[in-house]
């Protein structure tokens, strides 16, 4: 790998989507908040840098700031807040007040160079604005690159050095053509190479799996889902038989989950398998909790004792635990890389775990979203059946159960997740949709069934489309796909007489219930 961004992080809400942006031009990048000092990014050795926007105003106190002297390390390219970090430090005015853009605008291209390269002089293009301050002009040494409506900057470069700023959301889909300029970034400004491919990341991972774990035993929380999966093949692949690979069966998983795990796993992976019994461990440590943050560190701290039990049991000493932990696990659970943005949940296997345990962490995919995780699955030989199977939440059934657990809704769950699978299958839209499951409401309603009156419980359905599971849109089912679901769960389902259907998308909502 030659080439890697360096984005800091100034707060936006956008910044995870620079990154996305970044690594499917086939460059490597990385997160980390804008107050890294200097030193610490001249060490890292970044062929560009991007500043991200940010909630901020460059005059508040505290706001995300640099020293100056990171201008000069690397090609530049400041986004909103970051443009107007530039603007600033090289003695433009920033003012709030009076010229805010929110939403679609036109950005009218006046220096065809740069990040602009390949447009036309004039041209207008549709871009994704969110600022309330803007720049008065352009700063000395600098000409405007464009302009819109609103104002008359929202871009510029330096004339000599490589700095360019936009005050628009090239990352946001919005902008019609802001993979454009920001794959002139990446190539034309800071002549960077398309050579992170899931290859690399592999050759790459090996080596750094190889010297941290040298001659010691590891073990890998397998879930059977296309994180742990990938997880614990790429492990094996560097490490080989000092992986031994743990399937717990927590009473939370869906119908005949563990079957299909183990027959799944012991004939493509070839990985030495424990299969743990552990219902009655995990039903009894939740028997009564209802909050969701409470269940998901429950849940956690026992898969921690479950795989400390186990490694003692192999009679092996296990210094490292392999977990398939994704970036937008990471993102959600804590700002990235400890950057200002807000913590929406705690994931069991980031901010759920122990802080006493005994194990260190291998987390190979930590920087990977969902979709990079597939394709390093396929590049190393997985089957289709795994690295193309819906995301399952590391909690299981218990964060799909609203309120407190139990056998009874957790059987009840079971089955009429099954057959909404089933159908979505057979309807030939399971490949379309990011991730389906049924949820157990904490609720009954009155329903008449067979002529009598009936008080039973409600599932909801949810189903979304997504890239990254950062954001996510409800899936526009067929109406007769739905009430053939529905028809199905309500008459083979006891206990079930009203099916209902999310159509939320991700944000306001989360992808899961809780």
């Amino acid at each position: 790998m030659t080439s890697r961004i360096l984005i800091l992080d100034c707060g936006s809400q956008f910044t995870q989507l620079i990154a996305r942006r970044v690594r499917e031009a086939h460059v490597y990048c990385e997160i980390h908040p804008a107050g890294k000092s200097l030193q610490w990014v001249k060490d890292w050795q970044p062929t560009g840098i991007i500043l991200s926007g940010g909630p901020s105003s460059v005059t508040d106190e505290g706001a995300p700031t640099f020293d100056k002297a990171i201008l000069d390390l690397a090609p530049v390219l400041g986004v909103c807040y970051g443009m107007q970090w530039i603007a600033h430090a090289e003695g433009a005015s920033v003012r709030g007040g009076g010229r805010r853009e929110y939403g679609r605008a036109e950005a009218i291209v006046e220096d065809a160079a740069g990040v602009w390269t390949g447009f036309d002089k004039g041209e207008h293009t549709q871009v994704w604005m969110s600022h309330g301050d803007h720049v008065e002009e352009v700063p000395p040494g600098y000409v405007r690159t464009a302009s819109s409506e609103a104002n008359p900057v929202v871009g510029f470069r330096h004339k000599t050095k490589p700095i360019h700023a936009i005050q628009f959301h090239a990352e946001v889909a919005h902008t019609v053509r802001g993979a454009d300029i920001i794959g002139n970034f990446l190539f034309e400004v800071c002549r960077a190479k398309p050579d992170w491919t899931p290859g690399s990341f592999i050759d790459q991972e090996i080596e750094k799996i190889r010297g941290m774990v040298g001659s010691s035993h590891v073990i890998c929380g397998l879930s059977g889902g296309v994180d742990s999966s990938v997880a614990a093949a790429l492990v094996h692949r560097a490490i080989g038989d000092q992986l031994t690979c743990i399937f717990v069966d927590t009473g939370l998983l869906r119908l005949h989950e563990r079957e299909q795990v183990e027959r799944t796993f012991r004939q493509h992976l070839g990985i030495k398998l424990v299969v743990v019994r552990a219902e009655e461990r995990f039903l009894g440590a939740l028997a009564g909790k209802d909050n969701p943050e409470e269940k998901r560190k429950i849940i956690g701290h026992t898969f921690i004792d479950v795989f400390e039990d186990a490694a003692a049991r192999e009679g092996k000493d296990a210094e490292f635990l392999v977990q398939g932990t994704l970036y937008p696990d990471v993102i959600e659970s804590f700002s990235p890389k400890g950057g200002p943005s807000a913590t929406i949940k705690t994931h069991h296997n980031v901010g759920g775990l122990k802080p006493d345990m005994k194990f260190k962490l291998i987390e190979p995919l930590r920087e990977l979203f969902k979709d990079e995780v597939r394709n390093v699955g396929r590049a190393l030989g997985l089957p289709e059946e795994m690295v193309g199977r819906h995301p399952f939440p590391g909690p299981g059934l218990a964060i799909r159960v609203l309120g407190a657990v139990s056998e009874g809704d957790l059987d009840t769950l079971r089955k009429a997740d099954a057959i909404y699978l089933e159908e979505i299958r057979a309807a030939g839209l399971y490949n379309e949709i990011w991730q389906a499951f049924a949820v157990f409401l904490p609720v009954r309603s009155v329903g008449v069934m067979g002529d009598g009156r009936t008080y039973e419980n409600v599932v909801a359905l949810r189903a979304v489309t997504s890239r990254d599971g950062m954001t996510a849109d409800w899936f526009p089912f067929p109406h007769d796909v739905l009430g053939r679901i529905s028809s199905r769960i309500i008459n083979e389902v006891r206990g079930v007489n009203r099916v209902v259907y999310d159509v939320s998308s991700k944000p306001p909502a989360t992808i899961e219930w809780e």
